[in-house]
């Protein structure tokens, strides 16, 4: 029995037969190789070797689908995958099993692999791997010379993916690097290698992402969000051929990586996994500060000060138990000793409350903002997302719980002030336009309330918004002192989309029975 299986995926590639050869010649354990052509046979023919064996598909399932194929046939402790255009130093797979921990994903250091030049047949010019183009010297015909080597520099042992995430190089990571085995954010998909069990526990090849695209996110993130570790083995090393253009790009049709990226960027940012025991927030603490994540998080908490003190006190211990050392800036009609707190004294109402919002973005320094209602309690899951620049974002899992009761309702559909995170210069530009429309014209229901939730001529601004979920809700405290009211049955909408999801219960995780968390507060 082979105590690792190569599981390279391919279709329509024409170095499918040199990737093996490479491996076959510099391998040293009892390895074995599983090729899967995807909609097209081999050419050239990959090697006929006791080691090497073959799946063939008439129709193209897909990148992750094949991997997964090849997975479900080695008979081997661990597996890795690979492309189907690589190189490897000697005895590569011995020196990484001798590494390797159970819980870890192992990477060989990265090196561009120099598969071949172009050599003129009539002059000899020769010119650096791409496209295929006539001798710029004499016009003549131009050919291959394979080398299959790979380039000393740049080597690469620490990569990460960004805020929206995708895959960067990160050299500066690179040199806080010490020893023969290093931790790293994310990695290239092209090489990687894990325990046969470890794969299929983790899903690390998610046919719901679709055929191709975001590997390295998707594995990195189920690595080290489940409890392991992502690795690289400076110890040994593999060479990846990059193409970009023309017929030096992708060998068949671009599935294309929009669909992998929306579906990462869900699973990911809005902490949907469900065998995380970390949000995603804790691995961009961990390698922090990362380009593009080191986001300063202020919170904006307002109120009337026509709460019941015990359900306000309350929220605001909840608040800031959620938030850690995020600065909080609390915006009332009369002062409270919470946060960093502005007095407004101006009567409640619409406007007041647009200009509340307005002050403490002032106040605020920080990246993005948080808006905080102070009948809200909010669960810490709601504050490890991270929202993209020119978009609004909403919270939409939320209770209301009607305090009389301890009765809760919730939907698919709550776009509420209460969830909305976003940059704060764009909050800022929003509700300095917003408070200045108010104050010209009073305020209509037809401009939105929250922003970003509607296509009307009368909107503040042109720019849109996206929901996402918190792996735990808030809860909304609904009592008679609400300034929007409450709403318990589904026919008391007038428009129906907005019951989509309509749900009824006393009790939710995170947070236990309703009725044991209004002890105190009635």
């Amino acid at each position: 029995m082979p105590e690792l299986s190569i599981l390279i995926p391919s279709r329509n590639e024409m170095f499918l037969a040199k990737t093996i050869e490479n491996i076959l010649e510099n391998i040293e354990a009892d390895t074995e190789i599983i090729a899967v052509l995807d909609g097209a046979w081999d050419e050239p023919r990959i090697p006929i070797h006791p080691r090497v064996s073959w799946i063939y598909h008439s129709q193209s399932i897909g990148q992750r689908a094949a991997t997964n194929g090849a997975a479900r046939l080695a008979n081997s402790k661990y597996v890795m995958k690979c492309d189907a255009h690589c190189s490897f130093g000697p005895g590569f797979d011995r020196i990484m099993m001798e590494d390797m921990q159970d819980d870890w994903t192992m990477v060989p250091k990265m090196y561009n692999l120099h598969a071949f030049d172009w050599v003129c047949t009539d002059c000899f010019h020769r010119i650096y791997q791409g496209p295929s183009i006539p001798c710029e010297k004499c016009g003549g015909e131009m050919v291959r010379d394979i080398l299959w080597k790979a380039k000393p520099s740049p080597e690469t042992t620490a990569m990460r993916f960004d805020n929206t995430l995708r895959f960067q190089y990160w050299s500066a990571y690179k040199k806080k690097q010490e020893g023969n085995l290093v931790e790293t954010m994310s990695l290239l998909g092209a090489c990687w290698m894990v325990t046969k069990d470890k794969y299929f526990e983790l899903n690390l090849s998610d046919e719901l992402h679709g055929s191709w695209g975001q590997q390295g996110t998707e594995v990195a993130c189920k690595t080290w969000l489940s409890g392991g570790k992502l690795i690289v083995n400076k110890r040994t090393w593999f060479a990846h051929m990059f193409r970009t253009q023309k017929d030096f790009g992708f060998p068949y049709p671009n599935p294309g990586i929009s669909r992998a990226r929306k579906f990462s960027r869900d699973l990911w940012l809005n902490n949907k996994w469900d065998k995380a025991i970390h949000p995603l927030s804790w691995l961009v603490d961990k390698f922090g500060p990362v380009p593009g994540w080191d986001i300063s998080k202020g919170i904006l908490y307002y109120t009337d000060n026509q709460l019941d003190p015990k359900i306000m006190e309350a929220c605001q211990k909840q608040l800031s138990k959620a938030v850690g050392e995020n600065r909080i800036v609390s915006v009332s009609l009369e002062k409270i000793d919470f946060g960093d707190n502005i007095c407004l004294p101006l009567e409640r109402g619409y406007l007041t409350m647009f200009k509340q919002i307005l002050a403490g973005l002032e106040e605020l320094d920080t990246d993005i903002v948080y808006l905080a209602e102070h009948d809200v309690l909010y669960h810490p899951s709601h504050f490890d997302f991270i929202p993209f620049k020119d978009k609004y974002f909403y919270n939409t899992n939320v209770w209301k719980l009607r305090l009389e009761d301890g009765h809760a309702v919730r939907t698919d559909f709550c776009q509420q002030t209460s969830g909305l995170v976003a940059d704060r210069e764009m909050l800022l530009k929003h509700y300095r336009k917003r408070v200045e429309l108010v104050e010209k014209n009073g305020y209509s229901r037809k401009m939105g309330f929250e922003p970003g939730t509607h296509n009307r001529a009368e909107r503040v601004d042109d720019l849109g918004s996206q929901n996402y979920e918190s792996k735990f809700p808030n809860i909304d405290i609904r009592h008679d002192k609400n300034l929007t009211p409450s709403r318990w049955r589904k026919d008391q909408f007038r428009n129906q989309r907005y019951t989509k999801g309509w749900q009824e219960t006393e009790e939710v995780p995170g947070w236990g029975k309703f009725g044991e968390l209004l002890n105190g507060l009635d």
